[in-house]
């Protein structure tokens, strides 16, 4: 990519610097991502449509609606809301959460890259305005890589950094924080020369026998 090209931004932040590549993603979510979160929302919402049908629709209609409370039955409507309240407070809660994740599925598969540039010190991201700068050895050296024929893929990055993640099973495990770039061309060659500089900047120190 051509540096007169890039944001005046960019460039500023790279000079004097020499750029090992200058890259712009596709997209800024790597579409298996978004296409399962997809999926898992369209079943979200077609299970809590079940508990939607089954009773918000009933109450709306001015029906009255029977179900169980503590092995107690219970019936509700329009003019003896209370015992249905928390009932319907608790599927409207489950429909704003399907909706918010059907949403973000979309915001996922056809939201804009950015731009990525790597250098001899550093990683830096561009998109929409923001800057990220991330010093190579803050990477674990971990890369997911995947292509299709045409040679354009999709790059996960793993930090050093992340959060623990409780398990109901087993002790919790670490989960890191990933950098994805998704929709590029030459993604071999952009692997092969981010592994060189994560190599070249790792912190751990060598093991000599």
């Amino acid at each position: 990519m051509r540096s007169n090209t890039i944001p005046v931004e960019l460039r500023t932040l790279i000079s004097p610097e020499q750029a090992d590549f200058i890259i712009k993603s596709a997209r800024n979510y790597p579409k298996k991502k978004g296409l399962f979160l997809l999926f898992f929302s369209l079943f979200w919402n077609a299970f809590v449509s079940i508990f939607v049908i089954a009773f918000i629709v009933p109450v709306l209609s001015g029906k009255e609606v029977h179900f169980k409370e503590n092995d107690v039955p219970t019936s509700g409507s329009l003019d003896n809301w209370e015992p249905i309240l928390v009932p319907s407070l608790v599927i409207g809660l489950f429909v704003v959460v399907g909706i918010g994740l059907f949403i973000w599925a979309f915001v996922q598969l056809f939201q804009k890259g950015g731009y990525f540039v790597g250098t001899e010190t550093r990683f830096i991201k561009y998109r929409t305005g923001e800057l990220i700068v991330k010093d190579w050895e803050q990477f674990s050296g971990n890369i997911k890589m995947s292509s299709n024929k045409s040679g354009i893929g999709e790059l996960e990055l793993e930090l050093r950094t992340g959060k623990m993640q409780s398990r109901n099973k087993g002790a919790d495990r670490f989960v890191p924080d990933v950098v994805y770039i998704s929709g590029i061309k030459n993604v071999f060659e952009i692997e092969k020369k981010i592994r060189k500089r994560i190599k070249e900047n790792d912190p751990t120190p060598k093991i000599t026998t």
